[in-house]
């Protein structure tokens, strides 16, 4: 087991909102090497056999409990694909904090896949927060490509809240999910591209259970000479309802593709998708500049209000 370094503990701060070791169960991984485990009596941590991640299970009937597993890289050239496994137990209701940070300050690139599956029993509850950042001077790109799958049973329920605002030049971020009947799924994606970075996210859910509801948004700026890509597919195989929703700013030479699309398999399903892309526009900007604010001051609060 590692000891965490400042520019670690920094980076964990960032991603996972810690000043300090978590109260419950937490696995901290830094630069591929365990740096830190606890788990309590009704969740346990358990490193796979193969060495290639761990599986999280979360007894039947938990709740007021939290998980932290925040993933940082602080070494330039470090490439790491890791599984983990959450196993949430019936009518439970916990916190999930994952995210993954990297600061590369060398000449080679630096990326973290991370592989999570979810699976809740039936009227399980999650709110799963998962957080990307980097920084770093270094030529060596920082890579984040997440995959999520998520499998409920009837009655589950799960918000997800993805963020990514600063420092990560590449990602593209997979999401599948599927619901049995009065299944929940709430997504809320958070982005923000500058410099020359890419980003995808492809986010694609079944609803296959009468009363199963999924409602994914995502709202994002592009700046500088910085391309984003949102694809999200919502299918409805029985009498459910879905919506997606993609709002961005775009600026400078940015570069933005919203893809939203619907697939109804039952009469009575009831699916809506929204896309808008535009630039700030000029009054509000003007309104701000007249309380005194400076044109980049006035861009920033209007950005930071978006994205909140």
């Amino acid at each position: 087991m590692v000891k965490l370094d400042s520019i670690q503990k920094r980076l964990i701060e960032e991603i996972a909102d810690l000043h300090s070791v978590p109260t419950g169960a937490y696995n901290f991984r830094a630069n591929s090497q365990l740096a830190g485990r606890n788990t309590t009596a009704n969740i346990d941590i358990v490193s796979k056999p193969d060495g290639s991640g761990i599986d999280i299970h979360i007894k039947p009937g938990t709740r007021n409990e939290s998980v932290h597993i925040p993933v940082v890289l602080s070494e330039s050239g470090i490439k790491e694909t890791v599984y983990n496994d959450f196993y949430v137990g019936a009518d439970s209701d916990v916190v999930i904090v994952a995210g993954c940070g990297i600061d590369n300050c060398g000449s080679q690139d630096s990326e973290h896949d991370g592989i999570h599956r979810f699976f809740l029993e039936k009227g399980a509850k999650v709110r799963y927060v998962e957080k990307h950042y980097g920084s770093g001077d270094g030529r060596g790109r920082r890579i984040l490509n997440p995959v999520t799958e998520v499998y409920m049973e009837e009655g589950s329920s799960m918000e997800m809240e993805m963020e990514q605002i600063k420092g990560v030049d590449s990602t593209e971020r997979a999401t599948v999910a599927e619901l049995k009947g009065d299944a929940r799924l709430v997504v809320k994606e958070r982005l923000m591209t500058h410099g020359s970075q890419h980003a995808v996210s492809d986010y694609r859910v079944s609803l296959n259970g009468a009363g199963a509801t999924a409602d994914v948004v995502s709202r994002s700026v592009a700046r500088d000479d910085s391309s984003q890509t949102f694809n999200a597919r919502i299918t409805g195989n029985a009498p459910c309802s879905g919506h997606t929703e993609c709002d961005s700013i775009i600026m400078d030479n940015g570069r933005i593709l919203a893809i939203p699309s619907l697939e109804a398999n039952n009469i009575d399903a009831m699916l809506v998708h929204e896309a808008a892309i535009g630039k700030i526009a000029g009054d509000q900007l003007i309104k701000l500049m007249t309380l005194g604010l400076t044109p980049q001051e006035a861009e920033e609060q209007i950005i930071s209000g978006f994205l909140r």
